[in-house]
């Protein structure tokens, strides 16, 4: 029978003006979602889906959180940017809320993590040769292998992933890569020009990559010791992912620059920031660093929210009871199942390498209601918001259960 003018899905028709129009940088599964609400989402079609990826993090406080959305359209209709030519009421508000909570002495707010991220390496270095007396174009940062700190150009040339570097150089020089975890060969990394270290508390997107115990405690000996700056990629660790306001408490240090975003807007509007100790943030002067959007009206008064919500609702306690009892279920599961890994609502379940494909059963998750990430072939994580209970991980983990089973 000839198709009717008309008779072609909705869906269909969408998906194929995507692949047709949009550029093929995303593998979407194959979910077409229209609203959420808390936990979960819901397709065009009505049908309800248990977010367990919580958009890598940035929806911590749980989709359309009303607190948020209240703080966003009260400032929206007052004023939402002035760019930072002048002053305006929400920032210092922002600062001092930052500030309280993480015992930050500077903040540089930008919109992207991957920003935050480029304006710590150009200020570390900066401070390297300002303040360390490393001679000009010389300073070295050492990162990890497997590290996931953006996608700009600057970001990947300091990359071990060849989807994100491969055929994007020549990439700027000035990067040691170590492995992650790996005390030693960090510390043999270190040379009289290293002005920082950057790296991740626990490596999310290479699949939840937890270091060994004490190594962090370790490297933050070594860098105070040496005068190099310890920079935490907190845009994913942080902000109560780990059951901890942010990832660095669990060793019980402090880092010089900390990273956050993601979450610091409840996934209502780009927003991140650099918070620093006085001396690194301090070596810029009007006119050598900025964003039109950075630290604008409406992100500061939806950050400020976002921060509220996540701790006078008791989230960050949440994660790290609720996140305990995932982590248990999980390690219970049957099937395929090669480790099991992570720390509070930042878990991975890692398979066989003859199961199939992480992918696959994402699919098959995603038929019975569970949307969940596959990364790095074989593993799925699960990040679901801070707010998700205990009854809602069980049914997680019952889902888990039954797709396993059937391997």
């Amino acid at each position: 029978m000839t198709p009717q003018p008309g008779a072609q899905s909705a869906a269909s028709r969408r998906d194929h003006i995507e692949d047709q129009l949009g550029a093929h940088n995303y593998h979407p599964l194959d979910v077409v979602l229209a609203r959420g609400s808390g936990v979960w989402v819901y397709d065009v079609d009505g049908r309800k889906y248990l977010d367990c990826l919580a958009a890598y993090s940035a929806v911590n406080q749980g989709h359309c959180h009303p607190r948020i959305l209240a703080a966003m359209t009260e400032q929206a209709q007052k004023l939402t940017l002035t760019s930072r030519a002048f002053r305006h009421d929400q920032m210092a508000g922002f600062y001092e809320d930052l500030a309280r909570l993480t015992g930050a002495h500077k903040i540089l707010p930008m919109n992207s993590g991957a920003e935050a991220v480029e304006t710590a390496i150009k200020a570390v270095r900066k401070w390297g040769y300002e303040v360390r007396g490393v001679p000009e174009g010389e300073a070295e940062i050492i990162v990890c292998a497997n590290n996931f700190h953006g996608r700009t150009l600057g970001i990947v040339g300091f990359s071990t992933d060849p989807d994100a570097f491969g055929h994007y150089g020549p990439f700027a020089p000035g990067f040691k890569v170590v492995p992650f975890g790996d005390f030693d060969a960090f510390n043999d990394a270190i040379s009289d020009r290293t002005v920082a270290f950057l790296v991740e508390p626990i490596q999310g997107e290479a699949g939840v990559v937890m270091p060994p115990p004490g190594y962090f405690s370790r490297v933050r000996q070594r860098c105070t010791e040496r005068g190099i700056t310890l920079i935490l990629d907190e845009i994913q660790t942080g902000l109560g992912r780990t059951g901890k306001l942010l990832a660095e408490e669990h060793e019980g240090i402090e880092a010089d620059v900390t990273l956050i975003g993601k979450a610091l807007s409840g996934g209502f509007y780009p927003v991140s920031a650099v918070l620093s100790n006085a001396d690194v943030l301090g070596v810029f002067q009007p006119g050598q660093h900025g964003s039109t959007f950075g630290g604008n009206p409406l992100a500061c008064a939806i950050a400020r929210a976002a921060l509220r919500v996540l701790t006078e609702e008791g989230m960050i306690e949440n994660a790290a009871a609720v996140g305990a009892h995932f982590l248990e279920r999980l390690r219970a599961l049957p099937g395929p199942v090669r480790e099991v890994r992570g720390r509070g609502l930042m878990l991975a379940v890692e398979l066989e390498p003859d199961a199939g494909g992480a992918r696959l059963w994402c699919e098959r998750l995603q038929a019975r209601g569970l949307l969940v990430k596959d990364t790095h072939g074989h593993t799925l994580r699960l990040s679901p918001p801070l707010i998700v209970t205990r009854d809602e991980v069980d049914w997680a983990c019952d889902q888990l259960a039954a797709v396993l089973s059937a391997a």
